[in-house]
């Protein structure tokens, strides 16, 4: 049985009918070998860190939105999959420094491209006034998040 309006209102198919969604779609899956949305917040804050300021795991916690024991975790996970590097900070041996690796750049370039054309081909059959009105919402929507 079909309803009118959006996907989350219940009782919805999605486009494609029955089954897995097609293997186009599924390209554009998430990583979840990497894991959830805190561990590309983690390497999202790492690559719009200031160099000036060196990032440990008290400053990750804050600018991710979880406690210091999650935040070590998440540090932990992607130095073992080479996202990230730790250090010693050379001002305080007692405290590390975390910051992002050529193959964390690499991930992150790839995640970007995925979404810019996930987006691109979602908006394929809007007009541009659609896409307009669209992005209107979509912006007062997520401003009313915060």
């Amino acid at each position: 049985m079909m309803h009118e309006g959006p996907p989350w209102a219940g009782g919805h198919r999605p486009p494609w009918g029955d089954g897995p969604p097609p293997a186009r779609m599924r390209a554009h899956a998430h990583d979840h070998t990497l894991g959830g949305a805190a561990r590309f917040r983690l390497l999202e804050v790492l690559l719009r860190a200031d160099p000036a300021i060196r990032m440990g795991i008290s400053e990750i916690a804050d600018a991710i939105g979880v406690d210091q024991p999650r935040a070590s975790r998440l540090v932990n996970e992607a130095v073992e999959r080479g996202l990230v590097t730790r250090r010693a900070d050379e001002r305080d041996a007692r405290r590390s420094v975390v910051e992002l690796s050529a193959a964390g750049r690499v991930l992150l370039q790839s995640a970007h491209a995925n979404r810019r054309t996930a987006v691109t081909d979602a908006l394929a059959g809007f007009s541009a006034d659609e896409v307009a009105t669209f992005s209107a919402l979509l912006s007062r929507f997520v401003a009313n998040l915060r």
